[in-house]
Order: C-alpha cells, then structure tokens, then sequence
C-alpha cells in the first residue's frame, strides 16, 4: 500500500517513523564510534568514526544545545543514532533521561544499534532509561549476531529490525525476513542512496544512480518491493522508506518548523521553508549600521553576523538601497536553511 509520504507500508508505521514523518524527530547523533564498518555508510566524513554529538545539525558543546534544538523545532520525540549509541552507552542513557525529565514521559525515543555491542545489560540499561522503542540493523552478510535481538524481546517496548535494500543480496535479506518472522514487532526497509562519504566505495562495487534526479541506488527500490511483497504472512508492519520521503517529507517537515521559531524580521520564509534576505559582505558592521540607520531603517530589519562576516538584512531594503549600497560594499540576495549550519542554497550577487 502507497502512503501519502512517498513510501509503501503493509500495516501500521512504527510510532517513531509516525512522528518522523511530521517532522517532530530530532536527530541525536550521539557518536560517530561504531564497530562495523558498512560499505555503505552515509554518515559524512566529520562525524564517521569520530567521537562527536550533533542535535540535527547542531554540533553540541553541552546539554542546554540539544534542548534548544529540540524546542526550535517542536520536537515530539529524538531518534538516537550514530555511529552506534551504545559505543557510549553511559551517554546515550544520561540524554534518554534527560529528554524524558525535560519533556515528559510521552516524549518519544527510538534508538538504532547494531548488534555487535548488545547484550542483555546494556538492553535492560536502556530499558530502564526509557527508551521507546529499539531498532536493530543487523549485517545481512553474517549470521552471527543475529539471536541477540531475541534479547529484546523480553522487555516491553517496541522492537524493530531496520536494513537497506541493497541490489544483489536478495537472498541474504529473505534470510534475515525468515529468521525475524514472529520475533520483531516490525521491519523498516530503507531505499540505499549515495552520500558524499559513501559514492566512492558503492560506485567501486558497480552500483549506479537510477536517475540523474535521485542518489537512490538504481535496483534498490524494486527490490525493496520484492520484499515487500514476500514479508506478506511473515512480518504484519513493515514499511519501505524511499529517498523521497526522507528529502521531501522529513527533512522538509522539520525545517518548515525551525523556520517558524528562528526567522528574524528581516527574514521571508518561503513554502518550502527557506529562509530569503539580503546580505552586506563586510568587516565594516558599525559603518553599513550607520548607512541603514541614515537611512531611517530599523534595527529590527537587519544583523550582524560576524562569523560569515556580512550583515543580513530585509531583501526589500537592499533592493531599495541597492544601489547606494553597491558603491561600497557586496551585496547579494541568500536563500538559505533555517538549520543552526545555515548551509546557502542560493547567493544571488546584485
């Protein structure tokens, strides 16, 4: 069955993919450890394999950030990720706790992990923390850690398995589906894509983009289908998450609500939850100040932002000003994500 997400289930969405697609999960990047080492990892470069925290985008100095983020973006619930969380466990308990005591009870946490570092410990640890619901990612080409997610199974939150479709192992995903039958209380199959850190090694391997539109991996999504189709009588949730959903309603959703809480008066926020407005390329702040205020503009429309070395300001202003403007100094028009990177879209020199 197609939802309306872009993404094809059988039975009911686990309740952390429900609130994901609203965009009200905040991404808690807790490490970028981890002890396997997926050939088609998509975590990039500044956070794999090194011992950092991110909330979504914000790279996180002390607990008071990941607060912040989540009520910038009304989040209802954090999915824990990595990495593997449990390669700092104690972290990953101590920001469980401390999302539950801060937001409540009904905040909702899912946690990925693969099961290298699971054991029956470290589940009740987690267990006891609160978390919500756990979700495995077992490596399809080896059979050897696959009965400790039976290990779950014996505390009262819910369990799910969460693999990619990867073209050619076909067989190895039936395996998995077979020997989780009964076992899990649902199956998230992810379409595989490219990431900047990932291209390399996958297009090594022979996999290709199935359109010049899309970093999905062409096969993926029609085996994902396939799976679909031969979990029937075998796992009653399952859900097939396309690249689309991820760009197109998760991160869009959750951006269009960060917009919302961090927009300044100078900022227009357009339907896909952009942020537009002009800037002033310059060390100068305190002399493009005096301009703006000689010119009877107010304070509320435009800032400093010292780090990018510019000062942001209303786009209608710098269209009326402009030229005056360009006499001294670079201007331009930015379209921009509300994200706490503002990472730029668009610099439209004038």
């Amino acid at each position: 069955m197609k939802t309306k997400y872009y993404s094809y289930k059988s039975g009911e969405l686990a309740e952390g993919c429900k609130l994901c697609v609203q965009g009200k999960k905040l991404v808690m990047f807790v490490t970028g450890i981890c002890p396997r080492g997926c050939f088609y990892c998509p975590i990039s470069d500044k956070k794999k394999y090194k011992d950092v925290v991110y909330a979504n985008e914000w790279p996180v100095k002390n607990v008071e950030d990941i607060i912040t983020e989540a009520k910038l973006t009304e989040a209802k619930g954090a999915g824990f990720t990595g990495g593997d969380p449990l390669a700092k466990l104690d972290r990953t308990i101590s920001y469980i706790k401390m999302f539950k005591k801060g937001f409540g009870k009904k905040f909702h946490i899912h946690l990925y992990t693969s099961l290298e570092l699971v054991d029956g410990k470290n589940l009740k640890k987690l267990y006891g923390a609160g978390l919500d619901e756990i979700r495995f990612h077992p490596n399809l080409y080896s059979k050897k850690f696959w009965p400790r997610i039976l290990l779950a199974k014996k505390f009262k939150w819910d369990v799910g398995v969460e693999i990619p479709s990867i073209p050619g192992a076909e067989n190895q995903t039936k395996q998995l589906i077979n020997f989780i039958k009964g076992k899990v209380d649902f199956l998230n199959i992810n379409e595989l894509e490219f990431s900047d850190s990932s291209s390399n090694q996958l297009s090594s391997l022979g996999f290709v983009c199935k359109d010049r539109f899309s970093y999905g991996i062409k096969g993926s999504d029609a085996l994902a289908k396939k799976l679909l189709r031969y979990c029937k009588g075998k796992i009653k949730n399952v859900h097939y998450c396309t690249a689309k959903l991820k760009d197109k309603v998760q991160l869009a959703n959750r951006i269009k609500l960060r917009a919302k809480n961090v927009r300044k008066p100078y900022d227009i926020v357009t339907k896909d939850g952009m942020l537009n407005h002009g800037v002033v390329f310059t060390k100068d702040f305190s002399g493009v100040a005096r301009f703006l205020k000689g010119h009877s503009v107010p304070d509320s429309l435009f800032g400093y932002d010292k780090e990018k070395g510019r000062v942001n300001v209303a786009p209608w202003v710098l269209l009326l000003l402009g030229d005056d403007l360009k006499r001294k100094w670079k201007i331009a028009l930015v379209e921009e994500y509300p994200t706490y990177d503002r990472l730029e879209v668009l610099v439209d020199t004038l």
